[in-house]
This record gives C-alpha cells, structure tokens and sequence, in this order.
C-alpha cells in the first residue's frame, strides 16, 4: 500500500469530524514507516477558543494526528482495519516536544516508525513537520482491545 486518498482512510479509522485528523497517507512501508499529511484550515472547532486572537493547533490535537497515521500503519502491518468488536487506545505518550507553532494555512507532516511490536502493545517514535520545520515529536504507544 503506497498511498491512501480520504476514503481509504475512512474504511480503516473509526474517527470522523471533527476528530478525524489525517487527510492523505503519502507512503507506507507495511509494518515499517508511514507518511501522511493533514491540512490544517481555520475552519477547524478548536480555533475558535485556541486562541481567538492567535489560532494555534493544541499540542495534543498534534499528538492525536501522530497516533492515527500509527493506527493506520499498525493496521498496515496486520492488512486489517478496524471492526466494530475493537478499538486502539492510547497507552502511553513520552518524549513529547513541541518546537514550533502550527497555523491555519500549515500542512502538518507525520513520519511514523513502528519501533516495537509485542503483546498487543505497539511503540512507534513520531516526529511531526510543516515544511522542514519539527513541529512535534514524541514515542507513542497503544493497543488494541475487544470492547462489548
């Protein structure tokens, strides 16, 4: 799988708007690295409180985009998506850096590298861009669980 356009996307995430912060996959390297993208616009809700005067993309809304492309390549690696007897939660965020604010107009990049794989628990390292620039980076870790 190289690349994914927004529908593609919508068969393998559970997320819709306004949650739903992945709007291209560029490349994938099943099991291995991914690279999407998300188009930030001053149409999304949180601008209107963060801030009124100087909108800025919250940190964690940053770290909810990463953890989705992880989703998408953690379901690259298993060729599956989601169901609706399952769900990926976060598990775990360490060495989140933020190094620059993104803005309305900004095209957030996120390169993620699936690092460890074991007992349902994934570790991936994601570093965020807008042109060259770091925007954010962090280690991620989430899992897979059955729900009722």
């Amino acid at each position: 799988m190289n690349a994914m356009d927004i529908h593609q996307i919508l068969k393998k995430l559970p997320h819709r708007y306004p949650i739903l912060l992945v709007d291209r996959v560029l490349a994938v390297e099943a099991g291995k690295t991914i690279k999407a993208l998300k188009n930030v616009t001053i149409n999304e809700p949180y601008f209107v409180g963060h801030f009124p005067h100087r909108p800025v993309m919250p940190g964690v809304m940053m770290l909810e985009a990463m953890a989705q492309t992880a989703a998408l390549l953690a379901f690259s690696a298993a060729d599956s998506g989601p169901d609706d007897k399952s769900v990926i939660y976060f598990a775990g965020i360490d060495g989140a850096r933020f190094k620059r604010p993104v803005e309305p107009g900004d095209q957030l990049i996120m390169d993620v590298e699936l690092v460890r794989h074991k007992a349902g628990i994934y570790k991936f390292k994601g570093t965020a861009r807008v042109g060259e620039d770091i925007a954010c980076e962090a280690e991620l870790m989430c899992t897979m669980r059955k729900i009722a």
